[in-house]
């Protein structure tokens, strides 16, 4: 049996082949029983717009590229729900690449959404040359989500408070009756933004912050820990840069026989799924990645129906989860 058509779906329908594509695409000049009544023939015989001639007739592919800093990183995954649910009330779809295996293919960043015709791209966390993305933003509508590179023009950047959120967890542990917080950082300016947060909330309570170099990831937050907690005077409470990383703190304090939060609390950041799992119970910063994503994708959807102006910065407002991972200071 062949494919039923458009012109199937007008004669179920009892209308015109024009009406019918109003309908489809989702124009609001259809009166809603004959809006019904074509969405209903579509249902009955089964019918599925071509999207290949679809995209010839209006110019544009209806998807949308997303580019990821590291696919491995679980913080995405809500916020590309967030992101995800906008986009598919709008009719686009999502494509996913990662940054980091095109890196080591040697690609450039989107060159994949370039040749696919995508209609825009979203690009989701730190990228080690933030301006590589200049080039693409005069070709289509690009926002950023979840980092906070300086912004390039007509760029729109959505993202976490980073500062407030790290000034917040800082201050819990200080409240806690910790004086020696450690932080294990991280790079780009989140990273920056929240080793900023850490050290003023510490310099305000007049004292000393201590800043151990890591890379976002768990070894590089095992390998940051170890030394930390091998100084003579170790902290007593460790602030991580991110869930990931602070899961290597977890780890290395384990091996180091100290145990959580009795001989050192320990704290990340973004509220992954990783910190609600009832094993690691992590006290985390809540990031709104969810909303995170929302709103890129209003910024995007923007955009794209021809919003024009210079990059805007939105921020979300943390909040902190406290698990079981701090404690009082003994």
């Amino acid at each position: 049996m062949r494919p039923p058509t458009i012109r199937d779906v007008a004669e179920r329908a009892k209308v015109s082949k024009s009406l019918v594509s109003l309908v489809l695409r989702g124009s609001d000049q259809v009166r809603p029983e004959k809006r019904d009544a074509v969405l209903r023939a579509a249902r009955e015989l089964g019918y599925r717009p071509n999207a290949a001639a679809r995209t010839l007739s209006e110019r544009r592919s209806r998807t949308v590229g997303v580019l990821l800093n590291d696919l491995r990183n679980p913080w995405f995954v809500e916020l590309l729900d967030g992101l995800n649910s906008l986009l598919h009330a709008a009719g686009l779809r999502m494509l996913l690449a990662d940054a980091r295996l095109g890196r080591r293919a040697g690609h450039e960043l989107a060159e994949p959404f370039l040749d696919l015709g995508a209609d825009g791209l979203v690009v989701v966390g730190t990228l080690p040359d933030p301006a590589a993305l200049a080039p693409v933003a005069e070709r289509l509508p690009v926002v950023v989500a979840g980092a906070r590179e300086p912004v390039l023009p007509g760029v729109d950047v959505v993202a976490n408070d980073d500062a407030e959120g790290a000034r917040l967890v800082t201050e819990h542990l200080i409240g806690l009756g910790h004086r020696r917080v450690a932080h294990v950082g991280g790079h780009g300016a989140v990273g920056e933004l929240r080793r900023r947060g850490y050290e003023t909330a510490m310099r305000e309570r007049g004292l000393e912050p201590v800043v151990a170099d890591g890379d976002l990831t768990e070894e590089g937050g095992y390998r940051a820990t170890v030394r930390l907690l091998s100084r003579p005077q170790r902290p007593t409470a460790v602030f991580a840069v991110n869930d990931m990383t602070a899961v290597g703190v977890l780890s290395a304090a384990g091996e180091l026989g100290l145990s959580v939060p009795g001989d050192v609390s320990v704290a990340g950041y973004d509220n992954t799924s990783i910190a609600r799992l009832r094993h690691v119970w992590l006290t985390t910063v809540d990031n709104a990645s969810h909303e995170v994503g929302r709103r890129a994708a209003r910024c995007l959807l923007e955009r794209l129906d021809g919003e024009s102006g210079p990059g805007r910065v939105h921020l979300t407002a943390p909040t902190l989860e406290i698990r079981g991972t701090t404690g009082r200071n003994a």
